[in-house]
């Protein structure tokens, strides 16, 4: 088979791979149908977070199932499945409590689950899923192509979107203000509108960008940063916002956050960390402002907003804004890094 591995900052290639087979009873074999790449992936790409050797990529996607172990009961061949981005059993203490990223024998796509064994990437055109029962996630029936990209949605964006919403406990009324207009920032300015706030700030610097963001709730738009884009947060809100959602991860997206909340609010922060953000104490201390977030564990919102897109009720499967067939998939890493796309669609 085919697949993506990145060799190091800047160098991805398709390679081929022997096909990956069925090992474990709990194992299941997905020909993939659609996969992305992620905004986290330009880290490596970009040589922030080097890597030790190559590794395979990938890990959002969705497929159908081709077979499946002798313990495997809730999947079967023939099924669409959504494989959220973090490998998980479904029966730890971790995983009973709704966070299936910290699952004690789990792990993620392209490296090594704590079990003891690695993982294939979803960049390709086949993986085995470890703990298919508690990781995948099957549709009642195949779903049109239209909803494919909203369904490949669920494996990370909207999931880590919804995540940053619900740590800063976004309800109905509340002002709140998105860092990062991403695939994951546009993706919670959809969560925050979906789960009832009533003035939605995002800030951006790019038209394409404001415009989705318009589209999925946003009332308001911001292009200052820095101190600026803070005064002009606050001159909006009277004093900030209720509720500050982080989705970068870098020092100053979280400056941003930290700044633009008013006194008693919260952030949610779901960016992948980069470039040294740290909360400073004392100030939240002395603002009474609460921090929340963190790698979200999506597996535990997909059954929830795996509805929603099935019923046609939010449709986030815009944010991408960009077909690549698995051929070109450095071409799609290069133009999401120099910014030409939102988040690139790969089909094998």
């Amino acid at each position: 088979m085919r697949a993506t591995v990145m060799h190091g900052a800047g160098d991805v290639r398709l390679e081929d791979l022997p096909d990956p087979v069925v090992q474990r009873p709990t194992d299941a074999l997905v020909r993939i149908v659609a996969s992305c790449v992620c905004g986290s992936d330009l880290w490596g790409y970009r040589g922030v977070n080097p890597q030790d050797g190559p590794r395979q990529m990938g890990h959002e996607f969705v497929g159908v199932v081709e077979d499946v172990g002798t313990e495997v009961r809730t999947v079967r061949p023939g099924d669409f499945v959504i494989a959220p981005f973090a490998i998980s059993d479904g029966t730890c203490a971790a995983c009973r409590n709704g966070i299936h990223t910290s699952c004690e024998r789990g792990g993620y796509w392209g490296g090594e689950v704590r079990a003891g064994y690695p993982t294939g990437g979803g960049q390709a055109e086949y993986v085995v899923s470890p703990f298919a029962d508690g990781t995948l996630v099957a549709t009642p029936e195949a779903p049109d192509q239209d909803l494919v990209p909203s369904l490949l949605s669920l494996s990370d964006v909207l999931g880590t979107g919804h995540h940053a919403a619900v740590s800063a406990k976004v309800g109905k009324g509340d002002t709140v203000v998105v860092v990062g207009d991403g695939a994951v920032g546009l993706s919670a300015v959809l969560a925050a509108a979906r789960l009832g706030a009533e003035r939605i700030v995002a800030m951006s610097r790019h038209a394409d960008r404001q415009a989705l963001a318009t589209d999925f709730g946003a009332t308001d738009i911001v292009s200052a940063r820095g101190d600026d884009g803070v005064q002009e947060v606050r001159d909006l809100l009277s004093g900030g916002a209720d509720a500050v959602l982080e989705c970068v991860g870098t020092k100053q997206s979280m400056d941003q956050a930290l700044y633009s909340v008013r006194p008693g609010g919260r952030i949610g922060y779901v960016g992948v960390p980069a470039g040294g953000p740290e909360f400073p104490v004392r100030h939240l201390f002395s603002n009474n402002i609460s921090v929340a977030g963190g790698v979200a564990p999506v597996r535990a919102y997909l059954p929830e907003l795996l509805t929603d897109v099935l019923n046609r009720k939010i449709n986030p499967g815009k944010v991408f804004d960009a077909d690549y067939s698995l051929t070109t998939v450095a071409d799609a890493y290069a133009d999401m890094d120099n910014r030409k796309v939102v988040k690139p669609l790969l089909r094998p």
